[in-house]
Parts: structure tokens; C-alpha cells; sequence
């Protein structure tokens, strides 16, 4: 798995203030796509054992930290290693909340095991493929209408897809 990015600190993928890790590769290749570079399963750097030490002590140890995003890409595509990374986390800080945003939607991500592990394993989830048609910036966290922000939590308890209503920018 590679690395097409990191942010240490950000307040546009998610609530509060949090670290921003942009995993390399898709597959969905959305029209319109804000990151067409990240694609590559090579973009980047190797997401190397010690790379991710690293971001884990720098995440761990920032106290203002909310949480974690996990873009792309589309971390879905490495789902296990992503997993692997959100376990270590949770394991020393899980207060942290770990948000993920992914062109598949709900169902595709259920029906496959390793998909559904990393869904288990977040907090919230932006689902959907990036929609040009459906493009509009008044929304917050997302960038097409089509796009839902999961809260898991929730959704797991009750069967059945339970959105996040957020204020618009």
C-alpha cells in the first residue's frame, strides 16, 4: 500500500480538527475526481512499517487531535492495511474518531469481508462516487448530492443506513 499524502492537521475532512492520511489508488476513476493523481496504486510514497509508526506517535501524541481521516484514493481498495493502521490507533487512542471517505457505497461495502472490517471500524462514512451532475459546494464533507455521511455507529445498531445530517458550509 502506498501513501499519496498526509495532513497533520486539517478541519475540512471531518468534525474538529484532524489528521488526514491519503491512501493511493482507485479504481472508481469519477469524472470530475479532485485527485485523479492519486489513482496510481504507485502514487506517492511506500506506506513502509516505519511510515506508519511514525504517523501513528505524531497522531497519538497531538492532544487537540479530534480524529482521523482516511481519503484517497479510496482506502476501501487496501481496506486490510487500512484496517491494520486503524487498529494500532484505536488500540492507543480511542477516543480518536476515524472518519473514511470511498467512492463505493454502503452495500458494496458489507458484502465484501475485508471492506466491511475497515466500515466496522470507522466512525462515519462518505459514501458514493463522486457525481459531477450532482456537484455542490454548499454541502458539507461531501462533494456530490449523492453522497451520504454515514454514521456507523448507528447504522450498525439499528440494520439500516443512518445518515449524519451536517450544516452546509
Amino acid at each position: 500500500m502506498n501513501l499519496y499524502g498526509y495532513i497533520p492537521e486539517s478541519v475540512n475532512e471531518g468534525t474538529g480538527l484532524r489528521a488526514v492520511l491519503f491512501i493511493s489508488g482507485c479504481r472508481h476513476a469519477c469524472p470530475g475526481c479532485f485527485s485523479p493523481d492519486s489513482w496510481s496504486f504507485r502514487a506517492g510514497e511506500p506506506f513502509t512499517e516505519e511510515r506508519q509508526q511514525q504517523i501513528l506517535y505524531e497522531v497519538t501524541a497531538h492532544p487537540l487531535l479530534e480524529g482521523v481521516t482516511l481519503c484517497g484514493g479510496d482506502p476501501f481498495f487496501s481496506a486490510a492495511e487500512c484496517a491494520s493502521w486503524v487498529r494500532q490507533l484505536q488500540a492507543v487512542r480511542p477516543d480518536l474518531t476515524v472518519w473514511a471517505y470511498t467512492g463505493f457505497v454502503y452495500e458494496e461495502l458489507v458484502a465484501d469481508p475485508a471492506r466491511a472490517e475497515l466500515f466496522r471500524l470507522c466512525d462515519v462514512i462518505i459514501d458514493g462516487p463522486y457525481i459531477a451532475a450532482e456537484r455542490d459546494v454548499s454541502l458539507a464533507y461531501r462533494g456530490s448530492r449523492n453522497q451520504r455521511i454515514i454514521d456507523v455507529g448507528a447504522t450498525m445498531a439499528s440494520q439500516t443506513i443512518v445518515t449524519m445530517q451536517m450544516d452546509a458550509w
